[in-house]
């Protein structure tokens, strides 16, 4: 009988994670019993993803805002602290910020506007373009952004975050000034020590920084990058990639990922015979056409993979054939057509039409997003996923 089914995603629920659980034993299990219970058979080239955040709860890498207030004035001692470029959440920077304001008698917190990194926003284009306001030039105080937006409430969360991080920094007994600049050099004029608090484009504003004056410059990826009085910890990522998990912690990005998804392939190898492929997964790595938040609010996609997820797509566009090289065909004479065209494609299509509308990105970025996508950031109870079929193409 001919496949009429390509890609098959599942989400599997297993159960609550809990710190200290065996989570390789865990996913394991999980993936295994799905497949008996669902009746579909393990294969080679089958992937196993698992959401970050189960990891992390398994490793136990939590701290408290007091933790990071010890490490921010270790860093910092009794300086005036730069603050700036930080996202616009209450999940993902409330407590940071708390623990921030902790360890600083004064915060200079430096807001880029129109939007943060990742998309959320202060005002419009089309504000900013009826007050002849540029953002790319234009430095504003608090009381001049004010006067000319107003007061605004994010479109989701119904939260104004200046005024939000404003109380959060004075409730931990620590001075605030607010400025909106999308400029990293505007904050030496305030303070020659600064916290950078951008996710991807984190090293860029380093460099800029260093190179016009700062005395200090430190980024979230180095605090809590080791432990501080017990605290969890991210080697690689400080506190990029952390949640909010009490009112006074959070859950950082999940550590030394990569001996979880080698051992999770080793078992599943052990019980099947099959070679299949694992991932860690944090946010995917789109854009909301509505609120405009590019979800990336995580350092990288994925923390760790298997050596078989490495690589892009190299994919021919099924459509560009159908409508060019085969145009005179149809039925099954354009079928076997394609199916010869693929089998004998080159191994890196890069710059050739016939892949032009194919997606260039990484296999650990794609697969992630369908992974976040499909386990959702809520109530759905399915923090692993199990997908077949990805790497199969036309022919198979």
């Amino acid at each position: 009988m001919e496949r009429v089914v390509g890609t098959v995603v599942r989400g599997l629920r297993g159960p609550i994670i809990n710190e200290g659980d065996d989570i390789v034993q865990i996913v394991v299990d999980t993936a295994l019993n799905a497949a008996k219970v669902e009746s579909f058979s393990i294969e080679d080239r089958d992937i196993v993803t698992v959401t970050e955040s189960v990891v992390a709860r398994a490793q136990g890498n939590y701290a408290k805002i007091t933790d990071i207030a010890t490490d921010v004035q270790a860093k910092f001692g009794e300086d005036t602290v730069g603050v700036i470029f930080p996202i616009l959440s209450r999940n993902r920077f409330s407590n940071i910020l708390k623990g921030i304001a902790k360890g600083t008698k004064k915060i200079v917190l430096m807001l880029s506007y129109p939007s943060d990194e990742v998309g959320n926003h202060l005002v419009t284009l089309d504000e900013l373009d009826e007050k002849g306001i540029n953002p790319w030039t234009d430095v504003l105080t608090e009381a001049e952004f004010r006067g000319h937006f107003g007061y605004n409430k994010h479109t989701f969360t119904g939260v104004d975050y200046i005024e939000y991080y404003k109380e959060l920094i004075e409730e931990q007994g620590a001075e605030v000034e607010v400025i909106f600049s999308n400029n990293a050099k505007t904050i030496l004029d305030y303070t020659k020590s600064v916290l950078t608090c951008d996710i991807h484009s984190r090293f860029r504003t380093k460099r800029i920084l260093k190179a016009a004056g700062a005395e200090k410059v430190f980024g979230l990826d180095n605090i809590l990058n080791e432990s501080v009085n017990g605290s969890g910890f991210n080697t690689n990522y400080g506190l990029l990639g952390s949640n909010k998990s009490t009112e006074d912690g959070i859950k950082l990005f999940p550590d030394n990922c990569q001996p979880i998804v080698d051992d999770i392939q080793a078992k599943i190898l052990a019980a099947t015979g099959k070679l299949v492929e694992v991932m860690i997964y944090g946010d995917g790595a789109f854009k909301d056409p509505v609120g405009q938040i590019w979800e990336l609010a995580d350092p990288v996609v994925s923390p760790a993979y298997t050596p078989g997820l490495d690589g892009t797509p190299n994919e021919i566009k099924l459509k560009y054939l159908a409508d060019n090289d085969f145009s005179e065909l149809k039925g099954e004479e354009l079928k076997a057509a394609i199916k010869e065209y693929i089998n004998n494609k080159e191994e890196d299509l890069t710059g050739q039409m016939a892949a032009q509308g194919t997606t260039p990105r990484k296999l650990t970025d794609l697969i992630g997003s369908l992974s976040d996508l499909t386990s959702g950031s809520g109530d759905k109870g399915t923090p692993m996923i199990y997908i077949q079929g990805y790497f199969d193409n036309y022919t198979k």
